[in-house]
């Protein structure tokens, strides 16, 4: 592992097989193991995801009658507050994922190590217990995160700077990897899992994590030579200084959650609230920081000012995206017909409806954000961020009409959510890989691969909110509810266009 941009690295690159030679539908051709690795961990995650709340209620007051048992009976407001705050760690995680990318292994080892961190996690999910559980989903949420900003880093990698046109549609292609894999996991592993045997599905998902970590092993020649590069090693003094921070804070937690479950008051919400608010605590923290370095020049300043818009826009939309796992999966599960023209189906296949949607609109996207483009009239990033809130808001206003008719035990079509999930996507893609190529265009270079790492944070910050809407029992599931989540977007939204020109100003020369 290099830990420095030698001389020797520096030839490298300019030969490196990222640069020249085979290609994978007109990009360099690292993006081809990239993208493969991304789809396989994305099996993983989103077949584990589709089981997580189906899973923890199965068996207990909450669970649809009929349904398999052997899961872990909890009431449905505790399984969407650990959906919630799962989903959250995960991308809280990237944040020192980008970190340990940035400081101490460089982006390759490191998704080397995070694919072989979420495999153990899954292993231990198929090994039946409640501790085998939870310490399964610690590891898939600690690997995840390791994994998420700097996979993301290596395809910045592949180009030649933030102006090099590709840039976008290579981003959009690698969305399309992790959307085949989001869709197929539902499908396998949500099936296995939830009609056949639910650690059987686990174990799947270990497997798909386990064929990603062989693809990425062989296509690391392919891919661009600063993906091994540490660009900020740490000092021996720094490395001192971390492990002892570490070691601190890891003690106070001990200390604080001994004396807790000791005098025997520890209930599930002692670790969700707390969770929930590091996860809002920690995003706005790291801005503050990063906007406070002096060592960042004055456009980067500027950037990072501009930057926190589209941040706190993220962070909306994912509040009620995320939803699809937790919401939206017990309405799937309860309050929906399981079966078309005679076919049964189980809920968890609800789960692919969104990536199917994603695969079938995204080069369509692709293609009409180029052809645009080329008449100069593509809207701005800020304008797509816009679209996008606007679109989220709408999606749960119309959630909100099958909520009313389910309500005394009543169940509605699947085309309700399945128009809900077309809305959704369509502002998924004004916003999620335009937010993820904008990251790394605004990024400063001294935080590279941390700020897809904020980017990420975004989603945190939203799940968090809902962990902690979940922990104070609000009814997630009811239409006034609904109605104010989509309320809320709808005005984000409204507020992004209208500031449109100041926030464009801040972003320099990137639109």
């Amino acid at each position: 592992m290099a830990s420095s941009l030698t001389k020797d690295a520096a030839q490298q690159e300019t030969t490196s097989p990222a640069r020249g030679g085979m290609t994978f539908f007109g990009h360099p051709f690292g993006l081809a193991p990239l993208f493969l690795t991304e789809m396989w961990e994305r099996f993983s995650y989103y077949g584990m995801r589709a089981l997580l709340v189906v899973y923890l209620i199965s068996g207990g007051p909450d669970a649809k009658p009929g349904s398999q048992g052997g899961g872990l009976a909890m009431p449905e407001a505790s399984s969407v507050a650990i959906y919630s705050v799962y989903v959250a760690m995960v991308y809280l995680l990237a944040m020192p994922g980008g970190w340990f990318g940035d400081r101490v292994w460089g982006p390759r080892k490191t998704v080397t190590i995070a694919a072989s961190v979420i495999m153990s996690g899954h292993l231990l999910l198929a090994v039946p217990g409640k501790p085998t559980f939870f310490a399964g989903l610690a590891l898939v949420a600690i690997g995840s995160g390791l994994l998420k900003s700097n996979i993301s880093t290596m395809v910045g990698h592949l180009y030649d700077g933030p102006q090099d046109p590709r840039r976008d549609g290579g981003f959009t292609i690698f969305y399309i990897g992790i959307n085949i894999g989001a869709f197929a996991a539902p499908l396998v592993i949500g099936t296995v899992g939830q009609e056949v045997n639910w650690h059987l599905g686990f174990g799947i998902a270990a497997a798909g994590m386990a064929l990603g970590l062989l693809i990425f092993l062989w296509g690391t020649r392919h891919l661009d030579a600063k993906s091994s590069v540490v660009p900020k090693p740490l000092s021996a003094e720094e490395r001192k200084a971390t492990l002892m921070k570490a070691l601190l804070w890891l003690g106070v937690a001990a200390a604080f959650y001994g004396v807790v479950g000791g005098t025997g008051h520890f209930t599930l919400n002692w670790a969700l609230i707390p969770i929930a608010l590091l996860g809002l605590i920690v995003p706005i923290t790291v801005l503050a920081r990063i906007k406070r370095d002096k060592e960042l020049s004055a456009t980067e300043q500027t950037k990072v000012s501009g930057y926190i818009w589209f941040f706190v826009a993220a962070a909306v939309f994912w509040m009620i995206f995320d939803q699809a796992g937790s919401t939206m999966s017990t309405f799937a599960e309860k309050k929906t017909t399981d079966n078309v023209f005679g076919l049964h189906f189980p809920s968890t296949w609800f789960q692919s409806v969104n990536p199917l949607w994603v695969m079938a609109l995204a080069p369509v996207f692709a293609w009409l954000w180029v052809w645009l483009a080329k008449r100069d009239r593509e809207p701005s990033t800020t304008v797509k961020f816009a679209m996008a809130m606007v679109g989220i808001g709408a999606s749960f206003f119309v959630f909100a009409v099958p909520m009313g008719m389910a309500e005394g035990g009543h169940t509605v079509s699947p085309a309700w959510l399945l128009m809900i999930y077309m809305i959704q996507t369509m502002g998924e893609l004004c916003l999620s890989p335009v937010g993820l190529s904008l990251t790394t265009k605004m990024a400063p270079q001294k935080y590279a691969s941390q700020m897809l790492g904020v980017w990420f944070l975004a989603v945190t910050a939203g799940d968090c909110i809902m962990t902690l809407l979940a922990t104070a029992k609000v009814p997630l599931d009811g239409v006034g509810v609904i109605v104010g989540q989509a309320a809320a977007a709808t005005l984000a939204g409204i507020a992004v266009w209208v500031s449109r020109k100041k926030i464009e100003g801040l972003m320099g020369d990137v639109r």
